[in-house]
């Protein structure tokens, strides 16, 4: 198969795993049905229901090291059920559904979560590389 569709394949199987659980999760369940689906209901329901139990796996896999094994394990099956599906379709389809896949991608990416941090330091002293300080720091991550 051609890089490319490789590279779409896996940045989809990423986008799965990265969006469960964010605002965009509704968005990219439906459109991976569709895609995987192809039209057929019962497949796009089969793939809806693949999807559910994906966000349950990601969710009961909670923070850590094996979440991230969860993650990666997740992602690399969706990226090789999307490779399946574009290698079976003829190449115009496969343009079109690349490109429906790339849509989704983005709108993965554009729900990711921000992380920030904000360090106050309005007391602090600092001396040679030190600081000496007492007060806040904020964490955010927006999901």
């Amino acid at each position: 198969m051609v890089e490319g569709l490789i590279a779409v394949a896996a940045a989809g199987g990423g986008a799965i795993v990265q969006a469960a659980g964010t605002d965009a999760w509704a968005g990219i369940r439906s459109g991976v049905a569709r895609i995987l689906g192809r039209g057929e209901a019962g497949r796009e329901q089969a793939e809806l229901e693949r999807l559910d139990q994906t966000r349950a796996e990601l969710e009961s896999a909670g923070d850590g090291a094996g979440a991230e094994r969860v993650q990666t394990v997740l992602a690399t099956r969706w990226q090789t059920r999307l490779e399946m599906l574009l290698e079976q379709l003829p190449e115009e389809e496969r343009q079109q559904v690349a490109a429906e896949l790339q849509a989704l991608v983005q709108q993965a990416q554009g729900q990711a979560p921000v992380q920030s941090t904000h360090n106050d330091f309005s007391n602090a002293t600092f001396t040679d590389s030190q600081v000496l300080a007492s007060g806040t720091q904020n964490n955010t991550i927006n999901r």
